[in-house]
């Protein structure tokens, strides 16, 4: 029987992404595991994956496409099967897409759930004639169309569409030279307004990339609705440099390399296992907790950053960690990640080691609780037991913690645990 193709998730917030490249034609064989697209997101691109056998029958979008997250893409089957969309519980594709609009084509990519009845008003939607809910307060439009306008504070109804059945699209959106404003939209905050900048002739202006928008918007989310504290402690890291050394002479044939890195992340998992309201999201009336322990770690890459996610990090040995580890940082920093490589974090590690720095504190990344900050391992002077000077690894981390699930005492006592096991590092090979 057909199975439907659907968009991937790329990372928690991801909320649409491009249709990059079919690299499966109509037609071509598929076995499970096959490469079927490559999807961009506005943090990296991702290869979809085939998770059936059969044969590519349709696709369901094309090249240049938005698509919205878990909006179906194509249909595998078997060879020469007839596709039934309707039986799948998808709509038909739409003849043709909207012309130099990164938007998504409703017919094409949405899986239809008519109503019966259509609605108007505020907040309400209205279906069109063929039963698509995609007509808020009336008006016919592109999710993307819909995004910009409330952006911009303007009214659709005011806007004429160039797309199919006079849908509006971005292009309508950007060349707009109206007036019309949502009553509804809020008046913009002096925070969240612009301060005007006075530019001169050596100033350049660029725009903003896709992922620096949307790490702005994360963050100024993270910080303005998660009560943050930070806790740090500093970290005998002795013991672990030197069995950090003795494991990789010994994998060295293997062509495994233990990074500093994969010890914290492999220490902050095991940690959390005594301290389930730091592996917790805090939902309003609910708190949720959660039963694996994944930890992201951030990667530097082009333009910004991306979290990859260590699953079941308290579980995975250390040294198939470090392996999985390697393999999708790498992928992150050549732009081409798995789904499963960024979902499913549960708190998460920053580390600023290798660019010399003593210590910082990070913004969470929800819906994680918490987020540690490490600095560098380096050798400084200490005070030894007997009195005496000498020499010895140290590094500092901070936890920044949720407030709302946790206080200052239980994260001092995760962060010591932390500590506790970096400084007997044996534990990390229990």
């Amino acid at each position: 029987m057909a199975e439907v193709i659907n968009m991937p998730k790329l990372g928690f917030d991801m909320q649409e992404g491009q249709l990059i490249n079919w690299l499966k034609q109509p037609g071509d064989a598929v076995a499970e595991g096959d490469i079927l697209a490559e999807i961009e997101s506005d943090k990296a691109t991702v290869e979809v994956e085939a998770f059936v056998e059969g044969t590519m029958l349709q696709h369901l979008v094309t090249a240049g496409d938005w698509v919205p997250i878990g909006a179906p893409i194509a249909v595998v089957g078997a060879a020469g099967e007839t596709v039934d969309l309707a039986a799948l519980g998808v709509s038909a594709p739409a003849q043709q897409a909207e012309a130099k609009a990164p938007a998504l084509v409703a017919e094409a990519q949405t899986i239809s759930v008519p109503s019966k009845e259509s609605t108007s008003g505020n907040g309400h939607h209205m279906a069109d004639s063929n039963g698509h809910a995609d007509m808020p307060e009336g008006v016919r439009a592109s999710p993307l169309a819909r995004r910009i306008a409330a952006e911009k504070g303007i009214d659709l109804r005011a806007v004429g569409g160039s797309g199919p059945q006079g849908r509006v699209v971005k292009a309508d959106i950007e060349s707009y030279q109206g007036t019309g404003v949502f009553v509804e939209a809020p008046a913009p905050t002096r925070a969240s307004a612009p301060t005007p900048v006075v530019t001169g002739k050596d100033d350049q202006t660029i725009e903003t990339p896709r992922i620096r928008k949307r790490i702005g918007q994360r963050m100024v989310e993270s910080k303005t609705t998660v009560p943050h504290f930070y806790v740090t402690a500093t970290v005998d890291m002795g013991p672990a440099m030197e069995l950090r050394k003795d494991l990789n002479k010994r994998l060295e044939a293997e062509g495994t390399k233990i990074t500093v890195n994969d010890l914290i992340v492999k220490a902050v998992g095991l940690a959390l296992r005594d301290f389930p309201n730091i592996n917790s999201t805090f939902q309003g009336d609910t708190i949720i907790r959660h039963g694996h322990i994944n930890v992201g770690i951030a990667v530097a890459i082009e333009n910004g950053l991306l979290n990859v996610v260590a699953k079941d990090a308290d579980q995975t040995p250390l040294t198939v960690m470090a392996q999985h580890n390697a393999a999708m940082i790498n992928g992150a920093r050549e732009g081409k990640v798995r789904p499963e490589d960024v979902e499913g974090e549960t708190i998460a590690v920053s580390n600023l080691g290798a660019y010399d720095v003593d210590s910082f504190i990070a913004i969470i990344n929800p819906p994680a609780a918490a987020i540690v900050a490490v600095g560098s391992a380096a050798q400084q002077p200490i005070v030894l037991e007997d009195g005496t000077l000498g020499v010895g690894w140290r590094m500092k981390a901070t936890v920044s913690a949720d407030h709302r699930v946790t206080d200052g005492a239980e994260a001092a006592k995760y962060l010591q645990r932390v500590k506790e096991i970096l400084e007997d590092p044996l534990r990390l090979l229990m």
